[in-house]
């Protein structure tokens, strides 16, 4: 039997239905791509009545695909695109470039994806990418009117415990808490969890934007992903999108320490509680990603030989929540070489979580053997280390931080300091070096002048 999907546009209106049939396996087991195809709704009919209709144009579609009068060539870019992200999904593709790819296609749809493959053209894509650009994003949150640590002081309640009876990220309750903007969803949970009505704590607000150039790119990126699987099937001769023009994105400076600010960042975690130091070490001395850090586990720590692999990566979707993945790329499975000290440090630490778990051995269920967790063992919120750095930071009156500021300043030092671009690279996990001279082409010139002043002095100072 044919499968029927709903196709909504932005404002909730059902404007079409995705309708897919089953065509077996080849000899080799692997699914064959299905046949698919649209049924458009009339705006003016009613979704009851478009679900008959589309119900019975999907019956005499199932019976022309197996009979043999359809036709590829025939093929929407929309139904082509649900197949290719679909096929990506099934051949390994992380969870959260999938999530992403179903996302842009709500504006990507609506505008061209009733055009067909062989009918595609540059200017379509041109005109759409120009639209987008003009695009004004709004948004719905709420903001908190009173004062909220206040009022949890008086109710005796934590943000860790809103956060826990709510299901909320706690950096997420923390944000809200301190006058930051939020979902209204996240606000009416934060209300309840205070048992007081939602109107006495927040403010709804609406907030307009426009699309960034690099917003715009990530559709581009995506049409083109697309169009060259088509290319690759033989069901178009070229990727037009290589003939249209996204905007361009200016690569900006990378924001990095500056090394007279490191002595009082140091002095100042010494101060604070053993976990966050060590967190905050690794993500200096190892330039990992903050998902990568708080990925890290014990059997991937080489005491023998001073270095860590780094195999996993904590991520955050809407749709799963935290979950443990791989790391980004193929190059990003890597051993990183640490000193002697962050090795000291993380002796220290094992020995403190081994002892904070036996305290909590009731509920504390580390099962992955993480270095960071949360209170009951599970992998903690990547978003948790953005907050407690900025809140730090503000605390010791240092430069604003966050994690992948300590990313680009251990790769600008090592820059500063004549290392290889290729060493540079393998450490940061890049999966070519031509990202990281992309990145870093700033420091890499600032680099090169100090290069000109040594030559200077070697061979002209006698001149």
């Amino acid at each position: 039997m044919a499968n029927i999907q709903e196709r909504r546009d932005q404002n909730g209106r059902l404007v079409s239905f995705s309708i897919r049939v089953y065509r077996g396996r080849d000899s080799d087991g692997r699914q064959l791509r299905p046949w698919t195809t649209t049924f458009e709704v009339s705006p003016n009919q009613k979704e009851s009545a478009a679900r008959r209709k589309a119900e019975t144009f999907a019956a005499q579609f199932e019976k022309d695909c197996k009979e043999g009068r359809t036709s590829d060539s025939r093929r929407r870019f929309d139904e082509y695109a649900d197949y290719v992200i679909d096929l990506k999904e099934s051949r390994g593709a992380k969870h959260k470039t999938i999530a992403s790819y179903r996302d842009l296609t709500k504006r990507i749809y609506p505008e061209i994806g009733h055009i067909k493959l062989k009918d595609l053209r540059a200017d379509d894509l041109n005109r759409f990418y120009t639209k987008l650009s003009e695009t004004t994003v709004k948004s719905t949150v709420a903001k908190s009117m009173v004062d909220l640590p206040a009022i949890l002081k008086e109710k005796h309640l934590t943000r860790a415990g809103i956060a826990k009876s709510t299901g909320l990220a706690e950096c997420t309750v923390s944000a809200a808490v301190r006058g930051n903007t939020c979902s209204a969803k996240t606000a009416s949970a934060i209300a309840d969890a205070l048992g007081m009505q939602f109107d006495k704590l927040f403010l709804i607000v609406n907030e307009n934007q426009t699309l960034s150039s690099k917003s715009v790119t990530e559709y581009h990126r995506l049409i083109s992903t697309v169009l060259r699987q088509a290319v690759r099937e033989s069901l178009i001769p070229y990727n037009v999108a290589a003939n249209a023009e996204p905007p361009k994105v200016t690569q900006k400076e990378v924001d990095s320490l500056q090394t007279a600010d490191l002595p009082a960042i140091l002095s100042a975690l010494e101060t604070e509680p053993i976990k966050w130091q060590v967190i905050t070490h690794l993500l200096l001395i190892t330039g990992a990603r903050r998902g990568e850090v708080a990925g890290l586990t014990w059997q991937n720590v080489d005491f023998a030989n001073n270095q860590l692999k780094i195999a996993n990566n904590v991520l955050y979707s809407a749709d799963v929540g935290v979950y443990l993945d791989t790391p980004k790329t193929d190059e990003s499975f890597r051993w990183v070489a640490v000193p002697q000290q962050t090795m000291d440090l993380l002796k220290v630490w094992k020995k403190h979580q081994k002892e904070d778990a036996k305290k909590k051995s009731e509920f504390y269920q580390n099962t992955a053997g993480l270095l960071f967790t949360q209170e009951n063992g599970s992998p903690i919120h990547p978003d948790s280390i953005t907050t407690w750095l900025d809140r730090f930071a503000k605390r010791h009156n240092l430069p604003h931080i966050y994690p992948h500021k300590f990313r680009h300043t251990m790769a600008s030092l090592l820059i500063y300091n004549k290392v290889d671009i290729v060493s540079v690279s393998k450490r940061l996990g890049h999966s070519k070096t031509s990202t990281t001279t992309d990145i870093y082409s700033h420091i890499i010139k600032e680099a090169d002048r100090q290069n000109s002043d040594l030559l200077e002095n070697i061979f002209l100072k006698n001149a």
